[in-house]
């Protein structure tokens, strides 16, 4: 070594680090078998346990989406779709009582103010529960705000009814202007979010988890593989440690695919058979109550309000509603036909189709009684107009009364057959994550141990 300027060496020059010593300790053992063999152990060991981590995770969180579905995102879904309904039920009874006059029944008075209770409450819950969503939240806010504007607006045009004042069916049309182009909008984009909501809950807890089956696919070809060296080289079958690394591993592997599978079909099912007809049967019977509302609406305003092409406004609504509840066919028995059509075919079993059909057949009638109704009005008739439709027997509030029942009736048991199949989807992950992790801690023992037998036959 060449000293420096002065003839003196510099203190450490040359001189190895701990750090240097190792590795070459390290590649010295690296090409002994004991050595190779430790190698193998480790890199085993940290397989199977990145197995085990890996699936634990990702159980985890697709068996929190699927509690999401169940317990967050479908309750909300529902808990929008009855904001909807009890305001456009609010509306609607709130035409009906304004009709009646003067005279307006206890009844009818119970079950507006049951409507904006219920609405207000479940606005309170879906605030609670929309986790940071800016849109729900905006729409909470739009309808928090604009419900105590509408409930004044019907007080006053029950005021001035019964004071048998004519300027009380301008603000009751006011308020259900308000209510049209305003209030449920709101509660339509605020189910619509829920909606999209529920969705990605599904997509998350139906995803396919990729990363656990690769991680476990490719810890059983490396324990695989450890046992073909370790026959090759001792003529022995079987390592008792590999062999038990291995069948834990591959009890992880089936439970994660066998779980995975069932909760899919699970979640699928309680999509199909659940959610998809909850949805449409909800949306049906908005329609019915949009078209109860424009009925009554139309006696209210006595032709007073008119489309573009100069038809009565409510009218136009009542016939729109009809058709997006039963179609095009004005008799409403068409199979496809609307909402009910789309309700009936995705019904899977008798119970579900019954009060669909029901539903049906009341509308029929619904439909025939309006025309009548519809018929006297026109004819100059409005006493008999209006018994007709706010009457007792054989009226179309009747009807609309079954059509509105046999909906309830559907939903309860689509909302049965919707948390049967969800509870069964998300009851197949129970366990898995702590299983994969427990099995996957023993199987990366047994590796060790079975890798530390070999070594002990070279002390």
């Amino acid at each position: 070594m060449t000293a420096p300027a002065g003839g003196r060496a510099e203190p450490g020059a040359g001189r190895r680090t701990a750090w240097a010593d190792g590795l070459d300790e390290l590649r010295a053992a690296a090409v002994t078998e004991p050595g190779r063999l430790r190698v193998i152990g480790a890199a085993l060991a940290l397989l199977v346990l990145v197995f085990g981590g890996i699936t634990a995770w990702q159980v985890s969180d697709r068996a929190a989406a699927a509690d999401d579905v169940v317990e967050r995102s479908q309750p909300l879904s529902a808990d929008a779709a009855n904001i909807y309904r009890s305001l456009a039920d609010a509306d609607t009874t709130a035409a009906g009582g304004f009709l009646a006059g003067g005279q307006e029944s206890r009844a009818t008075r119970d079950r507006y103010a049951a409507d904006l209770a219920t609405a207000g409450r479940l606005l309170v819950r879906a605030s609670a529960n929309t986790r940071g969503s800016d849109g729900a939240d905006a729409q909470i806010a739009k309808l928090n705000s604009a419900l105590p504007r509408y409930a004044g607006l019907v007080e006053t045009a029950r005021t001035n009814n019964r004071l048998g004042l004519p300027l009380g069916g301008a603000y009751l049309r006011y308020a259900n202007e308000q209510m049209r182009k305003e209030l449920l909008p709101a509660a339509r984009a605020l189910y619509d979010a829920e909606n999209d909501r529920l969705a990605a809950d599904y997509d998350a807890a139906k995803a396919r988890p990729w990363f656990a089956l690769a991680a476990g696919v490719s810890a059983i070809g490396a324990l695989g593989w450890a046992q073909r060296r370790n026959y090759r080289r001792t003529n022995r079958v079987f390592n008792r440690g590999l062999v038990a690394a291995t069948a834990a591993s591959v009890a992880v592997l089936v439970w994660l695919v066998a779980g995975h599978v069932m909760a899919r079909s699970g979640l699928s099912d309680s999509y199909e058979r659940g959610a998809r007809s909850l949805r449409v049967l909800n949306e049906a019977r908005i329609d019915s109550l949009q078209a109860r509302g424009d009925e009554n609406l139309t006696l209210v305003a006595r032709g007073a309000v008119l489309t573009g092409d100069q038809k009565d406004f409510y009218e136009a609504g009542f016939r729109t509603g009809m058709k997006d509840l039963v179609g095009a066919d004005a008799r409403g028995d068409a199979p496809g036909g609307g909402r009910l059509g789309a309700a009936r075919a995705l019904a899977d079993d008798e119970a579900g189709r019954r009060p669909v059909r029901d539903a049906l057949t009341h509308v029929r009638q619904w439909q025939a009684r309006h025309a009548e109704a519809r018929s006297a009005d026109v004819r100059g008739d409005y006493d008999r107009a209006l018994a007709k439709v706010i009457g007792g027997d054989g009226t179309t509030g009747e009807s609309f009364d079954r059509v509105d029942a046999s909906l309830r009736r559907a939903l309860a048991h689509e909302q049965t057959e919707f948390r049967s199949a969800a509870d069964g989807g998300r009851a197949a992950l129970g366990g898995l994550a702590v299983g994969a992790a427990v099995l996957a801690v023993l199987g990366a023992v047994g590796a060790v141990l079975g890798i530390g037998r070999r070594l002990s036959e070279y002390r």
